[in-house]
């Protein structure tokens, strides 16, 4: 992961999404104390944050230092640059001691760990029977018509090619991603939309904003590491043209979110 975003760490940080405080409310309600949070994969550090203002402390780790130099700093938040894979040990002295964390969230990036040891850390470190770990991702931008039929052309045609396998578990909402754990339903949702729980992340964007975006995913740089630029000056014009057709300069755009949330139970492994 961190290969994939060290080089477009500062745009990552500029153009991704804010998580609605819903989404933190909803899990931090799962969860009957709110010590301690680890936020795995924090990146540059949106949920963290959000974290921050409900947990007295937060571990947020990630494999790219590069990432975290745009992370918010504040006082109840601790950082570190962990290794891909980490043993027992590496835990309790990186991150916390054994039946300590009362929160694991993983930000946009759980497809992309080796999920066996994953979860294996994940047990260890929450606290049993009411540990919480809470996995999401958020799938393409919704704007309007015009400009979203410009992007399915640009995405299938275009950064199609350039993903990593791992992108059609975000594309299916991680529907088909292994979960063993005690799932936490939505109960006031329809039964089609209880699990994955489903939330909507909102950013007003002008065009550059909306292009900046874009170029912060991993199938454009991908493709730029090639020297191949996706974004042509006449893909610019095309998304320019569609996005104009409303005469709003900014625009509200909206990502889908699908949350993966359960408890560790009681079972250690």
């Amino acid at each position: 992961m961190a290969k994939l975003f060290i080089k477009q760490a500062e745009q990552y940080a500029a153009a991704r999404p804010n998580y609605p405080i819903k989404l933190f409310e909803f899990i931090a309600s799962k969860t009957p104390c709110h010590d301690l949070a680890w936020d795995v994969g924090a990146g540059s550090g949106q949920a963290s944050r959000s974290l921050a203002g409900i947990y007295k402390k937060v571990i947020a780790t990630d494999t790219s230092s590069k990432q975290l130099e745009f992370a918010a700093k504040l006082p109840n938040i601790r950082y570190e640059v962990t290794p891909p894979v980490m043993s027992s040990s590496e835990i309790e002295q990186l991150v916390a001691a054994e039946s300590s964390v009362d929160l694991v969230t993983v930000a946009q990036a759980l497809h992309w760990f080796d999920l066996t040891t994953f979860y294996s850390n994940v047990k260890h470190v929450l606290k049993k029977p009411d540990g919480v770990i809470a996995a999401w991702c958020y799938t393409n931008p919704v704007v309007n018509a015009a400009v979203d039929e410009v992007f399915r052309r640009f995405y299938e045609e275009r950064l199609g090619p350039y993903w990593d396998k791992a992108r059609r578990l975000v594309e299916d909402g991680y529907r088909g991603i292994e979960f063993p754990f005690e799932k936490i339903m939505d109960d006031e949702s329809t039964e089609s939309q209880r699990f994955p729980v489903r939330f909507v992340a909102e950013r007003e964007m002008g065009v550059e904003d909306y292009l900046t975006y874009l170029r912060s995913s991993s199938a454009y740089q991908t493709a730029k590491e090639k020297g191949l630029e996706l974004l042509t000056e006449e893909m610019e014009g095309e998304f320019a043209g569609s996005w104009k057709k409303d005469g709003e300069e900014k625009k509200v755009v909206r990502f889908p979110i699908y949350l993966l949330i359960g408890r560790v139970g009681g079972d250690r492994l």
